[in-house]
């Protein structure tokens, strides 16, 4: 745990995180108690609950996750898994007036209170009250649903102040967007996704070319940001306003309204660790729900979203397809770099490697970790003294 401390130093003296927090099994484990039992975790968009009974399940570190907007308007998130023999209430997504496991007919409210449970009358004790599928903490930033298994964990939106404002003028709660598909599946680790997100060392590098020059590395900006912050970011300079990832460098579809002139002349990449990344752009917004699985694996819900109106043009999906076209292009390299990175990191001869400055974000990445792994090692050592 010591070790950690050379990460967190100014960029210019740090070194990276030890390879074994990317590949070790059991550092997995403790990575779910350190961060993933106690932060907010993204699950999806507010939008895909529009309706009283609507809901949407998911999972992240395996926890299955039910959420759904009750008959009164309010969100709720609680497991999905039914207080008698385990089996999963909910699959996927859709609307309901309420729950009903499939294996015994045990029969949940949108709230999660069970309301039923059939031939129960002749067990002893048993309390219908004290089997409700249990509730998880729900709050929503800029249209994004956030939950935390720790009921106890203090609000999120307070310490994203910085990132909220850097994000304010594209007024991501009213924008709009498609569902996303089915969720993708990768073999490497969450933090070699977060990492290669954020990062402006490789783009002028790996992305070299009509599709990414105007979004020169060098005009890479990592702000100092508040040591509690719950997210971070960086914004990066182009060469010319309205950029965006097509082949005509610029946007076509309608921009965010509210962007000023220095707005439109930058795009942001902010993170919300551990599960939800952004990508703004004047005309788009690229968003990834990451959902890690394993020690090397984690599912990945991407969607975008644009301005209000913008779905509305009946070339709408020619224009997307433009900019979806020259962003798969990219993201496909940084696939490609991600896989052979977690192959690298399992190697004997893994680095903790030496930072550039445009690579300030991984060292404010790390500020936002080993905090939290820190409270997580004194959590054991105190739960083990005697």
């Amino acid at each position: 745990m010591d070790s950690l401390e050379s990460s967190i130093l100014p960029t210019e003296m740090a070194e990276s995180l030890p390879p074994l927090c990317y590949v070790d099994k059991s550092f997995y484990e403790f990575e779910k108690k350190a961060i993933f039992d106690h932060e907010w975790l993204c699950v999806g968009r507010e939008s895909w609950l529009d309706e009283a009974g609507e809901y949407f399940t998911t999972t992240i570190v395996g926890e299955p996750i039910l959420v759904t907007r009750g008959r009164d308007g309010v969100l709720r998130a609680m497991s999905s898994v039914c207080q008698h023999r385990g089996m999963l209430v909910a699959e996927g997504h859709g609307r309901k007036r309420s729950f009903v496991c499939p294996y015994h007919h045990w029969t949940y409210g949108l709230d999660g209170q069970l309301v039923a449970a059939p031939a129960m009358e002749k067990t002893c004790g048993f309390d219908k009250a004290s089997a409700s599928l249990p509730a998880f903490q729900v709050e929503v930033w800029e249209g994004f649903i956030f939950i935390n298994f720790d009921l106890d964990a203090p609000p999120l939106a307070p310490r994203l102040g910085a990132v909220s404002e850097v994000v304010r003028n594209y007024r991501l709660a009213e924008a709009e967007g498609p569902r996303p598909g089915e969720p993708l599946h990768y073999p490497w680790n969450w933090k070699v996704m977060f990492e290669n997100n954020n990062d402006g060392y490789h783009a002028n590098k790996l992305h070299h070319g009509v599709l990414h020059d105007f979004v020169p590395s060098e005009l890479a900006a990592f702000p100092t940001l508040p040591e509690d912050t719950a997210g971070y970011y960086r914004t990066n300079g182009t060469l010319h306003a309205d950029a965006s990832f097509n082949a005509t460098q610029k946007a076509v579809l309608p921009l965010f309204p509210d962007l000023d002139m220095a707005g439109r002349s930058q795009m942001v990449f902010a993170n919300l660790p551990p599960t939800l990344s952004l990508v703004l752009t004047s005309d788009m917004v690229i968003y990834m729900i990451l959902r890690a699985d394993g020690p090397e694996s984690h599912y990945l819900d991407q969607g975008v979203l644009v301005a209000p109106g913008a779905m509305a043009d009946p070339a709408f999906s020619y224009k997307m397809a433009m900019n979806m076209q020259a962003a798969s292009d990219i993201i496909a390299q940084d696939l490609h770099v991600d896989e052979l990175v977690q192959e690298g990191l399992r190697s004997r001869f893994a680095p903790r490697g030496r930072y550039s400055w445009q690579e300030g974000a991984q060292r404010v990445f790390n500020c936002w970790l080993v905090p939290r792994y820190r409270a997580q090692w004194q959590r054991q050592h105190a739960q083990q003294s005697p």
